[in-house]
Order: structure tokens, then sequence, then C-alpha cells
């Protein structure tokens, strides 16, 4: 994944855990209240640690509404926040500030969401036309597509790896992290059927997007996602890049390009303009603002499905 990676060093981190780890005043908000306290890394996770966690837990999210997740400098007093905190739940490889103080976290319980679910490689081509694989084993690491939440089957496995995980660390509420997400994956499961069934006859199976967010979904349903850019959201597409985009939209029937909330929509409708075609929004959900078509995960896909239907030409 070639997301701008803005490291902070392990000596700074070392250093902000041992001078503010005490410093419960700071970090009251994430830590050290009456409930079951969970930092997590970004809206999607937040929004399984509430969902999962209900009355029990108390929830914190490292990663503010409308900033992008992959640029996330994490703060000496987030640092402390998790050290104050019973659990974290994260996933590895997309905010590498986060990983880093992860790992140098004396937290007990560590959940990475990437070890729940399978990952798999896509690039700027997906749904079925494989991106090239590479054998070097710091590059493999680096193209694996993090965007799992986007396919609500991984995403339930995600779900119910977190269940488990939180009934292990906080045994006396088990029964309810256990009834709540088999309500989860059972709303999850439900959405896997409408968009299963809402996309399965279309006159399109091909869709634009600013960035490759969209590969497990493509993949999911069928489709096939051209991405703009690669996984980094905000890199430059290339003169051929674009061509080829164009060449391909009138090929395949392509009537739109999809932009995101979190990030300048002007390529998109650059390249809309030039080709005639349309734009709309497909939101990758990794955080709800006001712009938001929706006020959760669950809203947010359902608006998803319908932009999908509209751009495909679903029957």
């Amino acid at each position: 994944m070639n997301v701008r990676r803005r490291l902070i060093p392990m000596v700074a981190v070392s250093a902000a855990l041992t001078a503010l780890s005490a410093c419960s005043t700071d970090s009251a908000a994430a830590g050290n209240t009456d409930k079951f306290d969970v930092v997590a890394s970004f809206y999607p996770m937040a929004f399984l640690a509430e969902q999962i966690g209900g009355d029990h837990v108390h929830v914190t999210s490292l990663t503010e509404p409308g900033q992008e997740p992959h640029d996330l400098e994490i703060s000496a007093k987030q640092t402390a926040q998790l050290q104050e905190s019973d659990a974290v739940l994260y996933l590895k490889n997309l905010q590498p500030s986060v990983d880093d103080a992860v790992a140098q976290s004396e937290i007990k319980t560590k959940i990475d969401a990437s070890a729940l679910t399978e990952l798999e490689k896509h690039g700027n081509e997906v749904g079925g036309h494989a991106a090239e694989h590479d054998d070097h084993a710091n590059e493999e690491l680096e193209g694996l597509d993090p965007h799992i939440w986007l396919d609500p089957v991984r995403y339930s496995q995600v779900a119910e790896g977190v269940g488990k995980a939180f009934e292990k660390a906080d045994p006396d509420h088990a029964a309810d992290y256990k009834a709540n997400t088999a309500a989860l994956v059972k709303k999850l499961g439900d959405l896997n059927t409408k968009f299963k069934t809402g996309l399965a006859n279309t006159d399109t199976k091909v869709f634009i997007t600013t960035h490759a967010a969209f590969g497990y979904l493509a993949e999911r349903y069928g489709l096939t996602e051209e991405a703009i850019n690669g996984l980094d959201p905000e890199s430059e597409p290339s003169a051929e890049r674009v061509k080829d985009l164009e060449k391909m939209a009138k090929a395949d029937g392509v009537t739109t390009v999809f932009y995101e909330t979190l990030v300048s929509d002007k390529t998109a409708k650059t390249i809309a303009s030039d080709a005639g075609l349309k734009t709309d929004v497909l939101d990758p959900i990794e955080g709800i603002t006001a712009k938001s078509r929706g006020k959760d995960y669950f809203a947010v896909q359902e608006a998803n499905l319908k932009a999908l239907q509209a751009a495909l030409g679903a029957k």
C-alpha cells in the first residue's frame, strides 16, 4: 500500500508511554471509566466495538471524524490513552503510527482486525483481474488491501473475532457480547443479501472510483473496480492512466466516476468532465461526517448500494 508513511520514532513512542501513562486526567475520556474501555483506531473499528460492546463498553476513536485515517499521526496524549484503556482494536498496516504505539503499549488486549479475516492484494484493477504479485516480503505486506470493512462478509468475520476477544477480556459480560455479536452478524448477513440481489442484474459491471478502496466489495459481487489512483487516496494518476480510463469507460458503458467524502473530488470531476460522465459519491466509510450519506455504517452502505445500482444500470 503506497500510503504516505508518517511514522513516530520508537524512541518517541516509548518516551511518551513512560512520561504520560500515569496522567489519568489527560486521558480520562478514554480510560479509567467504570466500563470496559476500548480504544479504536478509526471509525469501522469503533463501530464494531460499540455494536458488540453495547452499554458495557466505553469507546474512543484515535481518528477524528473527517480526518483521513491513512494520514493519522498519533499524539502523545493518544499514546497515553492506550495505556489507560482495557483494549485496543485496530487494523494493522493501515495506520503505521497506530501500529507503532500498539506495539510499544503494555495494554493487555490487542485486537488486530487484519488477523480475523483474509486479506488480499488489490490495485488499480480488481474484481477478477488480479494485481501483480511481488516476491519481496515487505512489498507483499504493503500490497495487501486493508479495506475489509466494505465487504459485509469479511466485516462479519472480523465482528465474530472481536466478539470472542471481548468475551475473553471481560468475562462478566460475555453473554451480552455474544448476543450482540450474533445480532450484528445477522444484520451484516442481511446487508450482504441486499448487495447480492441488488447488483445481480446490471447493464455494466465496471465502475470507476478515486482510489482502490472497493476491491473486496467488487470481488464479492462480481464487479470490476477501476481506480483513478491505487490504494493511496491522494496519489496522482499518470496521463496514460487517465487516457486508459476514458477508453475503458466508453468500451464498458461506464456512466459515473465516483469520488469520496474525505478526499478532494477535483481529479474525479475533471476526468468525468473530459469523458462526458456523471459523478457521484461512493463512500469508503473511513469516517462519518456531515457529508456522509447516513449516520452509521449500515446507512452509508445502503446509500452506496443505491449509488452503484444507479451507475451500473441495475434492473
